[in-house]
């Protein structure tokens, strides 16, 4: 089929060389019964590719069906898929079939594949080798002849080194790959694609169309759509209903658009992910502002000990006593109050997680203390009280640190910590 008529029968806008090679590799593979992984960001329109795939190809006549394997929940994920049996589980009453026998003969759509459970991955893996599974609760295996196109908008390479997807899997769904480029790739793109989506919702709303000034195009053009094409569908949709103005400047563009605050962000160098790189720096910020305090608390300790020399049995202290009360009151004190005459601190000891001291009588009266103030043995002991807290479930672990659960693995690691 020409490229052009493939592009108006599934309306698809573009003309960069990205986005067409996308097309051209999907109507090469269509005729075949290859498996196919489409990659790219949330929002781009990878499920357009599997209906094309489809489309194109001899089963083009049999059910197709899109499954969000995100949306699924784990503990239901293998009976949607494979089916299972009366009683198999709490509340299976009936026998039910799965996705992989009710499409049999057509094309199953497996988006979000990165977040299939390391169980359902084995089963898939037995498909897509075999064509045999097994229902939920059943020992009787089925033979199922299903295309399977999947997509993610993740870098499964990258997850099958962390242990999170399997690598067989991978390779095996990996025999096609179809990269659909983000919308900030092909910017020539945007304001066609903006033109088309504001026709149409003119058309729907019984409106006349938007224009949008040179200067509003250029905004256009620039602004990231971190949302690819979703977004920019939305924004259209957004301005076609509540703009009183038929011409649209940047301005009144401006005022549809999210705000970004990028004056806020710091400077990153290489590759760094900035949300990886904010909750990292975050979670730096907490440790200092919990090693301060543990600090303070040792100081006031010290204090009362020295004020009251019975608590730690020590009546003939041969030190200069008033001297370091002095200096550990100056310490104490607010900045503000510097230099003035500090007041008696009367605070209460607080040893419900008490850092490790060492008083030492035979340093010609010196006190030492002798704490752990590195920053990595910090991060760890959080890290270890998430993971307990949470009973080893690293994603809410992650999201009480403040961190990705990426980040955080990769601290487990670092750390070797034994979950």
């Amino acid at each position: 089929m020409d490229l052009q008529a493939l592009k108006n029968r599934f309306s698809i806008i573009g003309n960069t060389p990205a986005i067409n090679h996308a097309l051209n590799t999907a109507e090469q593979v269509a005729g075949t019964d290859l498996t196919v992984l489409i990659v790219g960001e949330s929002g781009v329109g990878k499920e357009v590719f599997s209906q094309i795939i489809h489309s194109l190809s001899a089963r083009k006549h049999n059910p197709f069906i899109a499954v969000n394997c995100g949306a699924i929940p784990e503990g239901t994920i293998d009976s949607e898929l494979f089916g299972h049996e009366k009683g198999s589980f709490t509340g299976a009453v009936d026998s039910r079939k799965g996705y992989f026998e009710t499409v049999s003969g057509g094309t199953i759509f497996l988006d979000e594949i990165g977040e299939l459970p390391l169980g359902t991955q084995a089963r898939l893996l037995r498909v897509l080798e075999t064509g045999e599974f097994i229902r939920v609760g059943s020992s009787k295996v089925q033979k199922s002849d299903v295309r399977v196109v999947a997509a993610t908008n993740r870098e499964l390479l990258e997850f099958t080194q962390k242990g999170k997807f399997r690598e067989d899997l991978y390779y095996r769904l990996n025999t096609v790959p179809i990269r659909v480029p983000s919308l900030r790739d092909r910017k020539e793109d945007i304001p066609l694609l903006f033109r088309k989506f504001v026709v149409d919702f003119a058309e729907k709303y019984k409106t006349k169309p938007i224009f949008l000034d040179e200067e509003a195009r250029q905004l256009l053009t620039q602004y990231p759509w971190p949302g690819n094409v979703r977004e920019l569908k939305n924004i259209a949709e957004q301005i076609s209903v509540l703009s009183k103005e038929e011409h649209i400047n940047a301005e009144v563009l401006t005022g549809f658009l999210p705000v970004q605050n990028v004056n806020s962000v710091p400077m990153i160098t290489g590759n760094t992910p900035v949300g990886e790189f904010a909750n990292e720096r975050e979670i730096l910020y907490k440790l200092f502002f919990d090693m301060k305090k543990d600090v303070n608390e040792l100081k006031k300790m010290f204090l009362e000990i020295l004020q009251n020399p019975s608590i730690a049995g020590s009546n003939n202290a041969n030190f200069n006593k008033e001297s370091l009360i002095n200096e550990l009151k100056e310490d104490l004190m607010p900045a503000s109050n510097a230099g003035h005459h500090a007041s008696p601190i009367n605070s209460t000891v607080h040893l419900s997680s008490p850092q490790p001291i060492i008083i030492d009588n035979e340093m010609n009266g010196h006190y030492e203390v002798e704490e752990s103030l590195n920053i990595m043995d910090k991060e760890k002991e959080l890290i270890l009280k998430a993971l307990k807290k949470h009973r080893g479930r690293r994603k809410d672990a992650s999201t009480d640190l403040g961190i990705s659960e990426r980040t955080l693995y990769r601290k487990i690691k670092e750390y070797d910590i034994e979950e």
